[in-house]
């Protein structure tokens, strides 16, 4: 029986409230062994503070624990503040890295997925200014590859997946940036002689999130990570699920913080929680 821990993620958010409203709307579906893994006692709702940070922080290395040691199939994680764990001296951007730490992962990668859309992101936590320098034919391969393998294990055999340019008009031939010259398009061609699906671009970056959503492509790659998630949450906000590519062992979350202003108040929407817990189950 296939068994998938969740984490509470920071106790003083929506993480505990969303967990149970989605469990309930679950109903627990049979073949699955479901735990969740936190303090609930660690943090009053709307009051993160270092003693709900360190539950946070507790909940996951258990859960990354278990999935290493075998006794868990994959992991949900609950909203986590970023800032309050870095106060713990935790060293990661988010939780995706610290996955990938966990099991010495180096190809790794993040993808949202939600009812509409599916976005993969060539970089990810990156500040905008240094998004064109990071950009390599080697980081959109990897990616590219990564996402071909996530749809064929949804069973889409031969995936279709846009590669989006990182310029307006996807640079119009050098007018308005050469990247798409210099690294989008080698990246396309040699993804394309990998025989893993079709990719396509570099597209125009303000018309391919709507051509994938008219169900054009399975998929987008994004440049970077305001470029995908804009579109994919104005689309897909309530189902969206964030799924961390190229561990050994299925990482879900939902795609929502900690939503502290409204914490304790019955007023979190379980939907994206919802959703990653049933996508955990499938990928389990």
């Amino acid at each position: 029986m296939p068994r998938i821990v969740i984490t509470l993620g920071d106790p003083a958010g929506v993480g505990p409230e969303v967990i149970d409203r989605a469990l309930e709307l679950l109903e627990n579906p049979s073949g699955f062994e479901i735990e969740v893994l936190g303090d609930r006692t660690a943090g009053t709702p709307g009051q993160p503070d270092a003693r709900s940070a360190a539950a946070a922080l507790a909940a996951l290395e258990e859960a990354a624990r278990q999935l290493k040691s075998g006794t868990a199939d994959a992991v949900v994680t609950g909203p986590v503040a970023k800032a309050g764990l870095q106060a713990l001296g935790f060293p990661f951007p988010g939780q995706t890295e610290f996955f990938a730490n966990a099991f010495g992962v180096a190809d790794y990668g993040m993808l949202l997925t939600g009812a509409t859309l599916s976005v993969g992101l060539a970089t990810i936590h990156e500040p905008l200014a240094q998004v064109a320098r990071l950009l390599s034919v080697e980081k959109i391969v990897r990616i590219g590859l990564l996402t071909a393998a996530f749809l064929q294990r949804r069973r889409i055999g031969w995936p279709r997946i846009a590669v989006a340019g990182l310029n307006p008009h996807a640079g119009e031939n050098g007018s308005f940036g050469d990247e798409e010259i210099r690294i989008i398009q080698p990246a396309i061609d040699r993804l394309n002689k990998t025989g893993v699906g079709v990719f396509t671009g570099p597209a125009v970056p303000d018309a391919v999130f709507r051509e994938a959503a008219l169900g054009s492509y399975d998929a987008v790659l994004a440049m970077y990570h305001d470029q995908g998630l804009i579109p994919l949450k104005l689309l897909d906000f309530d189902t969206a699920v964030n799924v961390t590519l190229g561990l050994p062992k299925p990482r879900t979350s939902p795609d929502h913080g900690t939503a502290f202003s409204i914490a304790g108040k019955n007023l979190a929407d379980p939907s994206s929680m919802l959703a990653a817990i049933r996508l955990a189950c499938e990928l389990a």
